[in-house]
């Protein structure tokens, strides 16, 4: 390649997110259901005081490439999400993969949701294979430096949370399956009920005062009821005074 000076910089002359695969060839099929519900509450849920949602980007199964001298390599996280970063890639268009050389920025939180076969790379008990690109703990801890890394076994419904301190992963405690982010300004941990017509713990978002971050469809169904039960206590208040609002 023709050597200019100074030299163009990585965004300029490395592949884009437009050259680069976007779906992962040797694995054809989409997730499982729980693949696609928990990281869409995940997604719904995540609203960090101080970001709009314009600048807030949340990726699930979306290929991520990390390394400016492999431009090939990336890993697949279940989800993540990237504060301060337009929503849409250039302010336009939805992503077709995350080019870290190209946002410049990487991922501030990491959530894998355990597999049988992808366990062991999750929990960083595999080691890096000659001539093979870097493992998925070594990508999110020494790479990426990812700040929050979070695992959720749905199997036996186990959560662990690590920190990224100095480049290394320090796992925290956590109490009544719930754990405070101070980097994110949000908590997360094990809500019991209802999604998608599912009763289980499902991993989801909370506030400051320890309240679960409702979603959208949660937030218009709390109005409705609001709305209703204000009308129902205007029908009574009326009855009560001889007057039937439907005459």
């Amino acid at each position: 390649m023709f050597q200019t000076d100074p030299p163009r910089s990585a965004k300029e002359v490395l592949p884009t997110m437009y050259d680069l695969p976007s779906e992962l060839l040797e694995e054809p099929g989409l997730p499982d259901q729980f693949h696609i519900w928990q990281p869409r509450l995940l997604e719904d849920t995540f609203m960090p005081p101080g970001y709009p949602r314009d600048e807030t980007f949340v990726g699930s199964d979306l290929n991520l490439y990390y390394d400016p001298n492999h431009t090939l390599w990336f890993k697949r996280p279940d989800w993540f999400a990237v504060l301060g970063i337009p929503r849409l890639y250039q302010q336009t268009e939805l992503r077709l993969s995350y080019v870290v050389w190209q946002e410049g920025v990487a991922p501030n939180v990491v959530v894998e949701l355990l597999s049988p076969g992808t366990e062991k790379e999750d929990l960083g008990k595999t080691l890096r294979e000659i001539n093979k690109p870097p493992t998925k703990w070594e990508v999110y801890e020494k790479i990426l430096r990812v700040p929050y890394y979070i695992i959720f076994d749905r199997y036996n419904d186990h959560l662990r949370v690590f920190q990224n301190t100095a480049g290394r992963y320090q796992e925290l405690s956590i109490t009544n399956s719930r754990i405070w982010l101070p980097e994110l300004e949000l908590g997360i941990g094990l809500w019991q009920g209802t999604y998608e017509g599912v009763p289980r713990l499902w991993l989801r978002w909370y506030d400051a005062n320890c309240n679960w971050i409702l979603s959208p469809k949660e937030q218009a169904e709390q109005q409705l009821a609001t709305e209703r039960a204000k009308t129902e206590r205007l029908a009574a208040r009326l009855k009560e005074l001889g007057i039937n609002p439907e005459e």
